[in-house]
């Protein structure tokens, strides 16, 4: 394998990337409409990404994880995406928002307490940050946690957070004297619950709902790291958070400018293929286009961003210009099939859905835009 592939820059990138292309056509693909129309996350199809190796794709073999890097996390989430966005994000939530997040903030005691569950799939993990009155404005939480001899007591309300249905454990964040920091939480701690299901519009294959801490009380080996340290770890993990979430959109533009390709060339009108027409031209040649540059801004950010090479300016780029292309190029795709790119009886109009997410979730375009322009301000002239 040529290093100079910018998708697949190892053999074992190739080798992953097919695997993960026969499993999303095999496995993933012929259940998304089915749970997008029940809105609950295909538990069962879950757990096989665990017999697969991936759940803890990021973390060491040593702790049970398949030891790989950020292009290969990409992988994943672009090949998923291109059948199911939804399944695909109960898959970050689980594998980068707890996994990979509680890996690199925890003791090694508490590595070998909880990830041999998460990893092999037996429990979904989640994790717990936005707050009905707190998103892009983290700092805002009021989420608090008070020290009580060998337990915190935990009072506060996390909302809008994946796989809080059918979660079993989930890392969160609370203020302790004002400082933003890490617990884990699971469903045997007194006083925590979760909310009826969050209907929403998309990503529908994941379910979303609310966690609730009622004085509950959490032992003080829950902390991850210090008091304060939360920041650290929330900043640390939202690099690959981003990149995953672009690889997303990246997943969704390559699949719909698939369908354009060929319903331009099965479809007829006045008598010949649709794709002889300007028009249909336009929408193909720009789809492939703008999908070419989001992946290979995703891809190329990706090698250079991991636990020991931080990457802020990058990913937010990448998030910034990929997350809107998926949802362009599904309008695309939709504009192109006409009537039938509207009908659920074909994937567009769910793509389409599930895309509109990623201009949202895990920092919304215009905390990128923000996050840049403060980067670029402190960066020296050339």
């Amino acid at each position: 394998m040529s290093t100079t592939d910018l998708y697949n820059p190892t053999e074992e990138h190739a080798q992953l990337r097919e695997m993960m292309a026969q499993f999303t056509a095999n496995e993933v693909e012929p259940q998304a409409a089915e749970f997008d129309e029940k809105g609950h996350l295909n538990v069962e199809l879950f757990r096989q990404l665990g017999e697969l190796g991936l759940l803890g794709i990021t973390v060491p073999e040593a702790y049970g994880g398949a030891e790989m890097d950020t292009v290969a996390a990409c992988i994943v989430h672009e090949e998923l995406s291109k059948s199911d966005p939804g399944f695909c994000l109960a898959y970050l939530a689980h594998s980068m928002l707890f996994v990979n997040n509680l890996f690199f903030a925890s003791s090694d005691e508490q590595r070998r307490r909880w990830l041999p569950n998460v990893i092999s799939g037996e429990w979904v993990g989640g994790m717990g940050m936005t707050e009905p009155g707190a998103g892009t404005d983290v700092l805002a939480m009021t989420t608090t946690a008070v020290k009580d001899g060998d337990e915190y007591v935990v009072n506060g309300t996390k909302t809008y957070i994946t796989n809080a249905v059918e979660g079993h454990i989930f890392l969160f964040y609370a203020k302790v004297d004002g400082r933003i920091t890490s617990f884990v939480v699971d469903r045997d701690c007194p006083g925590f619950s979760t909310s009826q299901k969050i209907d929403k519009i998309g990503m529908r294959g994941s379910t979303m709902a609310e966690l609730i801490f009622e004085d509950c009380r959490i032992p003080a080996s829950n902390l991850l790291g210090h008091e304060g340290g939360g920041i650290t770890h929330m900043m640390r993990n939202l690099e690959i958070e981003r990149l995953t979430l672009a690889a997303m959109s990246v997943g969704i533009a390559r699949r719909c400018v698939d369908i354009m390709v060929r319903h331009g060339q099965e479809r007829k009108a006045f008598g010949e293929p649709i794709n002889r027409f300007g028009q249909i031209q336009r929408y193909i040649g720009e789809g492939y286009a703008m999908t070419e540059a989001a992946a290979s801004l995703v891809y190329n950010v990706a090698r250079n961003c991991g636990p020991d090479v931080q990457n802020r300016l990058g990913t937010d780029a990448a998030k910034l210009f990929a997350a809107p292309v998926g949802k362009i190029v599904a309008d695309y795709a939709m504009q192109v099939m006409g009537g039938s790119g509207y009908c659920r009886e074909y994937p567009v109009e769910r793509l389409w859905r599930d895309a509109k997410l990623l201009e949202i979730g895990g920092g919304t375009l215009e905390a990128h835009q923000k996050n840049i322009t403060k980067d670029l301000a402190r960066m020296k002239p050339v």
